[in-house]
């Protein structure tokens, strides 16, 4: 069984159609169509069914998947391994992290020492970014915590807390801290559901008795704040990203005792082979100056 072979089906199996993955792979879709066929008859089963327009995986299609995505996971292993042992220092890092603002600190110190290295940093939630190590897009997350996973390996970095942001013209502007009940008072715009955020809020929010109906659900924290700058509402925000904003027209209130808090910290694979780089990475993550006054907390 080829290698390109497999290279072919794993690009089908992600975009579910073969016009877009063959732009993908860069080769026409009559090739393609033709390259899956070569597979399927080699190991004498479908691995797509065809309704229509749209392509589904066979459950055959899905075992090959899975044991594909894993054999392509040791070859990238065994290739991080042979460059180890070659002294190579030049590579690429992928990320993907619940906020680059807690990047920040450590992409620089990392650059400084390792210029050769091409960082990918990408915003995604905690689900998503669990979701791209398991398939092998990512090598590193920055996730919240707790996470259970068995193919999944966490270590915390620091206690997260929220705060309400609001517009400098808000009656509650002048406020030192603001009760949780107080928030169904207002106009919110919030992270959707499946944001590990919005989970903490809700949750909290659930244990005193109150639900929160936001009139506006927005995926990332800039668009959030700037509504909340333009006085559309309130948003409730990581306290460690709202510290790095300077805008006269938005205030941060605290929320009272109990604050919801949420564990930060950084996962990979469990059998991620942990080469040089990926180790400076993380011992530059670790460092407690990197992440100043939000790992103080925690």
């Amino acid at each position: 069984m080829e290698h390109r072979l497999l290279e072919y089906f794993v690009a089908v199996s992600e975009e579910l159609h073969f016009t877009k993955a063959a732009d993908k792979l860069n080769i026409s879709q009559p090739t393609l169509s033709q390259q899956i066929r070569l597979l399927e008859q080699e190991l004498g089963t479908p691995l797509f069914h065809r309704s229509g327009k749209k392509n589904f995986l066979t459950q055959a299609g899905q075992i090959l998947l899975e044991h594909t995505q894993r054999v392509f996971h040791e070859l990238d292993q065994a290739k991080l391994e042979i460059n180890e042992l070659a002294g190579v220092k030049r590579g690429k890092l992928t990320i993907g992290c619940s906020g680059n603002h807690l990047l920040l600190n450590t992409l620089i110190s990392f650059h400084r020492q390792f210029p050769g290295v091409e960082l990918t940093i990408t915003e995604l939630a905690t689900a998503e970014t669990c979701e791209g190590l398991l398939n092998n897009k990512l090598d590193l997350g920055i996730v919240f915590l707790p996470l259970r996973h068995e193919q999944l390996v966490s270590t915390p970095l620091y206690d997260e807390e929220l705060v309400l942001v609001v517009s400098s013209l808000h009656p509650f502007s002048g406020l030192q801290q603001i009760q949780l009940a107080q928030l169904s008072e207002i106009p919110l715009i919030l992270f959707p559901h499946k944001f590990l955020v919005r989970q903490m809020l809700d949750t909290a929010c659930t244990g005193i008795g109150t639900t929160l109906h936001p009139i506006m659900e927005l995926s990332t924290m800039e668009s959030q704040w700037q509504m909340a700058a333009h006085h559309i509402g309130g948003t409730v925000l990581p306290a460690s990203y709202a510290a790095t904003l300077r805008d006269t027209r938005i205030t941060m209130i605290p929320l009272a005792e109990p604050t919801p808090r949420q564990s930060v910290g950084f996962v990979h694979r469990k059998d991620m082979y942990i080469d040089s780089v990926i180790g400076a990475f993380i011992d530059h993550l670790t460092r407690k100056d990197n992440f100043g006054s939000a790992l103080s907390s925690g």
